[in-house]
């Protein structure tokens, strides 16, 4: 798969392109058909203790995110993204912005939680187990990873036709750009992640959205459990 230098422009464009649409960001993934479920499965996972938030955008989910969280870092390669997102929580809030690209950034330390909304379908195919590497270095033992994600495209954005990834989207002057849009089935996701060494469920919601939740294979709360 391509990973070379003309994946590295089609990811400098994604970058521009939300660059450019913060704004006007469509920040209503929680109002969609299925949004309710996510924001409830969210919260009875309950990221507690030290969590990471991968690509924060405008901090969608930052303010959920920290009524659980001990403390948050969150990262996303936008500025305008993170002035948005850090608007959002209140004044001495436990939370670190970041920006940086996460195609090229390293954690400097580890985390209890790995959460990314709406991020994962962004990653060319090429990079997910690089991706995935990643996410293992930002956990502790035993950490703990929460995805929320959809897998819409409309006709119009397919201009490389519906088996390519790379799609074209507008800001709303009108301007194109082309970006990474992965339409993962939420079975085909998970039994892939489970040949990486995950233990992650992804579960469907109504429409388009799927959540996904659970850690590096032979770490969840339930291997503790002993026989009866």
């Amino acid at each position: 798969m391509n990973t070379g230098p003309a994946q590295d422009r089609l990811l400098s464009e994604q970058r521009a392109y939300y660059r450019a649409l913060a704004p006007d960001y469509p920040d209503h993934l929680r109002d969609l058909p299925g949004g309710a479920e996510l924001s409830e499965a969210l919260d009875a996972f309950r990221p507690a203790g030290s969590v990471l938030e991968l690509a924060c955008g405008p901090g969608t989910w930052t303010p959920r995110l920290l009524r659980h969280a001990g403390d948050l870092t969150a990262v996303d390669a936008s500025p305008e993204m993170l002035a948005i997102a850090a608007s959002r929580v209140p004044a001495g809030a436990p939370v670190r912005f970041v920006e940086a690209d996460l195609f090229g950034w390293e954690p400097d330390r580890r985390y209890d939680v790995v959460f990314m909304g709406c991020w994962l379908s962004h990653v060319p195919a090429g990079r997910f187990e690089a991706f995935w590497s990643l996410v293992a270095a930002a956990l502790a033992p035993r950490g703990r990873v929460f995805l929320v994600d959809d897998r819409y495209r409309n006709p119009e954005e397919l201009v490389e036709g519906p088996a390519s990834s790379t799609i074209e989207r507008h800001t709303p002057d009108g301007t194109a750009y082309r970006i990474v849009k992965v339409p993962y089935e939420p079975a085909e996701l998970e039994k892939r992640l489970r040949g990486l060494g995950w233990a992650i469920t992804v579960t469907p919601t109504a429409g388009p959205l799927f959540w996904g939740a659970g850690g590096r294979a032979g770490e969840s709360a339930a291997d503790d459990r002993k026989p009866a």
